[in-house]
């Protein structure tokens, strides 16, 4: 899955998210704190302190709007969504090749997370910073993410990917992860095309009964496929 979400965040929702980071007691520490063995060795940016009240405001605000969100729920359907995280690219910051932990601990708790996808979620305008894109290595060949202020991009955890050096200006985004009702991404993909198609087919005024037994169909598989 490669799938960008757009304006998850309004203009006036990213004016404040901004307003806060940029503040002069918005608690940035080096990005290789909650970084593994294999990501620390290339990972060059600035991190939200996790810990902090900020960083724990800022995230519930974004999992609010994700709650809210109708594309993201029937993409992704999420059983559980690791506490977003803000970052800070400034020039020559970058993040090179690697590969997401497939667990994670989620911070201040006992439980653990499979990350089946990754999220970024872009706060800065592309036009105010450049390099820094996205980077994903994809069955079909490296896709490329810089999206407006306000997007989020999705895609499977296993994937290959990095952030490309920060020339000039300043990157902003929130990441996290994902752990999915659906475990296999093909499944998920499926589901997600069906759910789509039902929405289509009620909009364009189909055959009712036929609309009930494709949905019966839907949720018969979401049945069967769900790990709780």
């Amino acid at each position: 899955m490669f799938l960008r979400i757009a304006k998850l965040l309004s203009a006036e929702q990213l004016a404040t998210v901004r307003a806060t980071l940029s503040s002069d007691n918005a608690p940035w520490v080096d990005g290789r704190v909650t970084a593994g063995h294999q990501g620390a060795p290339v990972k060059h940016n600035q991190q939200l302190d996790e810990a902090s009240p900020m960083a724990c405001e800022l995230g519930n605000f974004v999992l609010m709007q994700l709650e809210r969100n109708a594309l993201f729920i029937s993409a992704v359907l999420p059983n559980k969504v690791y506490p977003p995280m803000f970052n800070r690219y400034r020039e020559g910051m970058h993040f090179g090749t690697h590969v997401d932990g497939s667990v994670r601990m989620i911070p201040g708790s006992p439980q653990k997370l499979r990350t089946d996808l990754s999220a970024t979620l872009f706060l800065a305008e592309p036009q105010g910073y450049g390099g820094g894109e996205l980077v994903v290595e994809t069955d079909f060949g490296s896709q490329s993410a810089k999206y407006a202020a306000g997007d989020l991009i999705v895609y499977s955890a296993s994937l290959r990917h990095r952030v490309n050096a920060i020339t000039h200006g300043e990157r902003l985004a929130s990441v996290f992860w994902i752990q999915s009702l659906i475990r296999e991404d093909t499944r998920r993909v499926q589901l997600f095309e069906l759910d789509g198609t039902i929405q289509r087919l009620t909009q364009s005024g189909a055959d009712p009964e036929s609309l009930v037994r494709l949905s019966a169909h839907y949720h018969g598989l979401l049945k069967a496929w769900t790990e709780i």
